[in-house]
């Protein structure tokens, strides 16, 4: 028992400075001026543009983390749209091989799904990669290192700004949309020059998780064109049921500043006007995160909850209608099936971040829930969907590098053409998924 305590402290101390990384520095980032590049500003309306169509294109030097390369990167504005289904503008940026000395494997395309987290459109992948020099610039670029094994093989690589250029961080239909078009505008670019045939993977964790699964589940009905190209989704450290995981991690050390950050982007995202909801205390908060990275939020909200943002007569959720209906629609699942197979990882880990299991939903990871994951996946290998489902006993952090050669192996099979593997027998029972009810 003393061994097994003095290593959950160590792996305890590990994730804290992990967590430390992410936090410096804890002042606000400066403000940078937008690129007008990235503002779509043509007289067409995108009522009249198809999504998915590309509006303008550049080549860039690509910035790694922070640092000026040589290596080229397509940025492209393509039509998208929002989660109330209005025509938007968005981002994507390509890494494409060069094809001087031939490209095999060039039309096979990676859909990498940033974990940015940020309520400041400027937090996006894209204006780290044209040479953002901020904190969390850094931290986007640095994620190179998950997909970069599929660079080095001449792979093609696209980095949507999932969140759209509002930051409606945790909309998770939105991140959907965004992530589908951002592909639809990579085969329908010339720039970039793949195959209408080309093949494509979707992969991301944490944040990233939020897109994948999306993009996974509303392909069939938003984005049935590309039935040809998707051939599997792998994603782990995933926030399934944002009203779950509200009450997992508020007031927690590490995590506590996710829960306002939710509700300020899912709130945005479905044009809710929380404030009228909120105690002096909660408007505080508010005004601070509008422009909030997760850089600048993890470690700083330990001792907030719901019951200090919201005013005594809204203490119960259900009795706020615009949070019921926003909230329900966010609840990964209902929107649709995949038409493809999943890679599914999560930890449960949680307590060595800080998080203690809910007496409610269980163990998570210190910032999603096991149970919730494990549910979602059932209720896919119940509707037909080949799910590969594994848990770790790590926290969040930590998970992602048990996640990622395990996610690696199965996207190299899904490009072999070898069938995908499920394990849906095995998945134990999770945590109920059943929308909120309002209650007046």
């Amino acid at each position: 028992m003393k061994y097994r305590l003095s290593k959950q402290k160590l792996l305890q101390t590990a994730a804290q400075v992990a967590v430390t990384a992410f936090m410096l520095p804890t002042v606000a980032s400066a403000t940078t001026t937008p690129d007008p590049f990235f503002q779509y500003t043509d007289s067409t309306p995108l009522a009249d543009i198809a999504p998915g169509t590309v509006l303008k294109t550049r080549t860039i030097s690509a910035y790694i983390a922070g640092i000026k390369t040589s290596v080229k990167a397509t940025q492209i504005v393509y039509r998208s749209t929002d989660a109330m289904q209005r025509p938007t503008a968005n981002v994507t940026t390509v890494f494409a091989p060069d094809c001087k000395s031939g490209c095999p494997n060039k039309d096979k395309v990676i859909s990498y799904q940033s974990f940015y987290d940020s309520l400041n459109p400027e937090d996006a992948p894209s204006r780290g990669y044209a040479g953002g020099q901020r904190l969390p610039d850094l931290l986007i670029t640095v994620e190179t290192a998950l997909f970069g094994t599929y660079a080095k093989k001449g792979y093609t690589i696209v980095i949507s700004d999932t969140e759209g250029q509002k930051a409606n961080f945790a909309a998770g239909p939105e991140y959907g949309y965004n992530t589908l078009d951002s592909i639809r505008a990579a085969l329908n670019s010339p720039q970039v020059g793949l195959s209408k045939n080309a093949k494509v993977v979707l992969m991301g964790y944490s944040g990233g998780a939020i897109a994948t699964e999306w993009a996974a589940e509303l392909a069939p009905t938003y984005a049935p064109d590309l039935t040809p190209n998707l051939i599997g989704a792998a994603f782990g450290g995933t926030l399934v049921s944002p009203e779950h995981n509200l009450t997992y991690v508020e007031g927690t050390p590490i995590w506590g500043g996710v829960m306002p950050m939710a509700v300020i982007g899912v709130s945005r995202s479905y044009e809710i006007d929380i404030q009228k909801y909120l105690t002096p205390r909660g408007l505080d908060v508010y005004n601070k995160m509008q422009k909030a990275s997760i850089a600048y939020v993890l470690g700083q909200y330990s001792n907030v909850t719901w019951k200090d943002l919201v005013k005594p007569e809204f203490q119960d959720r259900t009795k706020i209608p615009e949070y019921v209906s926003a909230v329900n629609k966010v609840i990964m699942g209902t929107g649709g099936t995949p038409a493809i197979p999943l890679q599914i990882g999560q930890g449960t880990g949680g307590v060595w971040e800080g998080t203690k299991p809910s007496p409610t939903w269980g163990a998570g990871d210190g910032v999603m829930l096991a149970g919730d994951v494990r549910t979602l996946a059932r209720q896919y290998c119940a509707q037909g969907v080949p799910v590969q489902h594994k848990e770790w006993g790590s926290s969040h952090f930590l998970t992602m590098i048990n996640w990622l050669p395990w996610a690696i192996t199965w996207i190299d099979d899904r490009f072999a053409g070898k069938s995908a593997p499920e394990n849906c027998a095995s998945i134990a029972p999770g945590n109920p998924l059943t929308p909120i009810v309002y209650k007046p």
